[in-house]
């Protein structure tokens, strides 16, 4: 140790640290004391002199320290980052400028000289940090302190120990000789190493007793079974044993019989006091009420199946035939050993997905009950509206609190066989978010080649899902995935004649609501005339249940008087009895009137709600517009948009041809579709608007008794579309007796029921002047 000089520096007081040469620190100066101080130093040569104050009085050394920066703290505080350079004796004040006292210090170095003992402290030190390190998991303290090379830096390292004492600190401060400072510092490090060896023993000794615990309570249930081997313990039942004797009771598949027996060794083996025990218990539960290998016998008599869906529907033909056909298929399996697997199944790939297509009210949910009643089979419903979490479909992971299996689990489960009747209802209104997609989720299902290893989330073990017939309903098919789509095989249900929803309201209808009015059958009669009364002028939808509604108000307004005594049973309802008890029309046939004055044209169309009537609007806005542009309303898609524009692009460009002297071919023009507050979209209405713009600059009206529909080409060619069978039953509906369609849709109307096709005159064009040529009314 040498002495290097006497300077004069700037002292600032430390009340709650120390800071050892070396030491960078980043110091708040929150008193006026210490902002002077910083100010004097860094007027100066940037160096001050650090002093620990303990007890109101000052350490006899201190930490010379330069001033790397100075700055805020992002509280605002005034900063500084020093670095201590050496240590100093404090000598005597020289001046005192404002708050700032100036002190004499004599700046030491410290130099250590190289003895056996120094050696060995350094070794010493250096073993025992790495054994705090090693045992706190600081591996860089470790390597840091093993690459200090100098021994008064090594034991000033004892500074940043966040446990030692600020006493402590400022001893290290005050020890000038190196080699004392090293083993000062080294007594301290070997305490604090013993008590961590102390704390770790501690731990040990609690972790062997929690051991032990555990220990005893396993002999404790040893003993427990020994004593009820002795009759010495009451007569109850071994839960796991009894798991084990269900286990061997079922029919489940090895693969599965062999996890849930590791499951049952393991719930033996785990305390009641985990929470594992729980969901263990609550999985077996499960894994044991699932109806492995129990499956009902599909009824082959063909003639009373047919029998059976006739009772219960009206209609419908060509899912009974599907239905039929699926009997068919699986009484000839079953007559020719087909239909048996090698583990007593009834073979993979036979099942069958239906997707029932169709608005509401034609009967798709009650027609999945009806299959499962014609193969005499479970039927169980799954409701899929609205539905956004995938873990519906696939259940919840066991980790999850409260997990449970997915509907397509529970559902086997309810049904209490392998190959129930599972009608997966409004399959349409799925929707995903951040839970996932159910949809893809349903692709496994609902996928022949995969669903006999179908995997729920919850069971973690293959159900065999080959075996299920899924009948899947949805309004319309365009809002099903396609992948989804792809899986099912597609049905469509377009909807009832009038007189098929007479005889439905006679057979079906009619006694369901004279048993919630609480009426007689003898009580009560209603002619067809009445019921066909109804349906025209009250009722104008694809399916049944609006007229349900009706003939259940009808109904009541009957049972009504007869409690009143108004009237006596028993009570006749003729045609022109309905307006008494249902009051005026609701619908009345106005086509004829909505087309008496030119340009106005009536289109069909296919919303979710089946079939409907449209009726498509043109005026002349500014006759002398050259080349004016054309307005559009009615809540229009973009594709609607597009074919009117195709259409009077055609009326422009083929002007002279069609004769359409009388209007201005180059105004302004509005193309307007009533129920306005109602989307719409397609290309279909390309012929109704071409042939609304067409009356409009003719002058000709549009025959009140024709509906059409098409899409139409800037040549003026007629392509095809869909729904053809929805857009002819809405056409007869609101009583039009001729139809305008497509050429290339002339096959599709094989699906028209022959009553109505009988009724109705059928245009098949392939040209928009053909369209004209039947749709306008002659020139006078």
């Amino acid at each position: 140790m040498s002495d290097l000089q006497t300077v004069a520096l700037p002292l600032l007081p430390l009340a709650t640290g120390v800071v050892l040469p070396n030491m960078v620190v980043t110091l708040a100066l929150e008193s006026d004391e210490a902002k002077a101080a910083a100010e004097a130093a860094t007027s100066a040569d940037g160096r001050l002199l650090l002093v620990p104050r303990i007890d109101g009085r000052f350490a006899a050394v201190g930490t010379v320290a330069s001033v790397d920066q100075a700055g805020e703290l992002p509280n605002g505080v005034p900063a500084l980052i020093l670095r201590g350079l050496h240590r100093a004796t404090l000598g005597s004040a020289t001046a005192s400028t404002g708050t700032t006292l100036w002190v004499h210090a004599d700046v030491v170095e410290d130099i250590a000289v190289d003895t056996p003992r120094l050696r060995e402290l350094v070794r010493e030190y250096k073993a025992i940090v790495e054994g705090i390190a090693e045992r706190r998991g600081s591996r860089r303290v470790a390597e840091m302190v093993r690459g200090i090379t100098d021994a008064s830096a090594l034991a000033d390292t004892a500074g940043s120990w966040p446990d030692l004492s600020i006493e402590r600190k400022i001893q290290v401060l005050e020890t000038l000789d190196v080699e004392a400072r090293l083993e000062l510092v080294s007594g301290w490090a070997r305490e604090y190493l013993a008590e961590m060896e102390i704390a770790e023993q501690i731990r040990t000794d609690v972790t062997e007793g929690m051991e032990k615990a555990q220990r005893e309570f396993l002999l404790r249930q040893q003993l427990a079974a020994i004593r009820k081997e002795l009759g010495d313990a009451d007569d109850t039942g071994d839960v796991a044993d009894d798991y084990r004797a269900k286990v061997s009771e079922s029919l489940m598949p090895d693969g599965v019989r062999a996890t849930v027996v590791k499951e049952v060794d393991r719930f033996e083996r785990t305390s009641e006091q985990s929470p594992e025990h729980g969901w263990i218990r609550t999985w077996l539960d499960w894994m044991i009420e699932l109806p492995w290998g129990v499956r009902s016998d599909d009824r082959l008599d063909i003639a009373e199946a047919r029998a059976i869906l006739d009772a219960d529907h009206t209609g419908l033909d060509d899912v009974k035939e599907r239905i039929i056909e699926h009997l068919a298929v699986r009484k000839l399996r079953a007559e020719r050993g087909l239909d048996v697997s090698p583990d007593g199944g009834s073979g993979r790939g036979s099942g069958a997905i239906l997707a029932l297509v169709g608005p509401p009210g034609v009967g798709k949910t009650s027609l999945g009950e009806s299959v499962a009643r014609a193969l005499d089979r479970k039927f169980v419903r799954v409701a899929l509206g609205g539905v956004r979490d995938e873990a519906e479909i696939r259940g919840h992971r066991r980790t999850y609190v409260g997990a449970l299996p997915g509907r397509i689990a529970r559902a086997m489960k309810e049904a209490g066989t392998m190959n129930p009747v599972v009608l997966l209802d409004e399959v349409d209104k799925l929707s995903g978010d951040w839970r996932g997609d159910p949809s893809s989720a349903l692709l496994e299902v609902l996928d022949p080649a995969q669903n006999h290893t179908f995997r729920d989330h919850y069971l973690e073990v293959d159900l065999d899902l080959s075996d299920v017939l899924f009948v899947a309903t949805a309004n319309v098919a365009e809002t099903i995935p396609g992948p989804l789509l792809d899986r099912m095989e597609l049905v469509r249900l377009d909807g009832y004649t009038e007189d098929e929803k007479v005889t439905i309201a006679r057979h079906h209808l009619l006694g369901r609501q004279l048993e919630r009015a609480g009426l007689r059958v003898d009580e009560i009669s209603i002619t067809d005339g009445a019921l066909r009364t109804v349906v025209a002028d009250y009722t104008r939808e694809a399916g049944v249940r609006t007229l349900e509604r009706e003939v259940g108000k009808l109904v009541r307004k009957v049972a009504t008087r007869i409690a009143s005594g108004a009237l006596e049973a028993p009570v006749v309802v003729d045609t022109d009895d309905v307006r008494t008890y249902l009051g005026r029309a609701k619908f009345f046939f106005e086509a004829a009137e909505r087309t008496s004055t030119p340009g106005v044209a009536t289109g069909l169309a296919v919303t979710g709600m089946g079939g409907d009537v449209l009726f498509i609007e043109a005026a002349s806005v500014d006759p002398a517009a050259e080349g004016a542009g054309l307005t559009l309303t009615g809540q229009l898609g973009d594709v609607m948009k597009e074919s009117a524009e195709i259409a009077l692009s055609f009326l422009r460009s083929h002007s002279s041809e069609l004769d359409l002297g009388l209007g201005p071919v180059h105004g302004r023009f509005h193309v307007h579709v009533p129920a306005g507050a109602v989307p719409k979209d397609g290309p279909s209405a390309g012929v109704t608007m071409t042939t609304a713009l067409a009356s409009l600059l003719t002058g000709r009206a549009v025959r009140s008794s024709v509906g059409m529909t098409g899409e139409v080409t800037l040549q003026g060619r007629v392509l095809p579309i869909g729904g053809v069978k929805q857009k002819v039953l809405a056409a007869h509906r609101a009583g039009l007796t001729e139809v305008v369609l497509p050429a290339r849709n002339g096959p599709d109307l094989e699906d028209v029921p022959a009553a109505v096709r009988d009724e109705m005159t059928f245009h098949l064009v392939d040209d928009v002047r053909d369209v004209l040529a039947v749709a306008l009314e002659p020139r006078s």
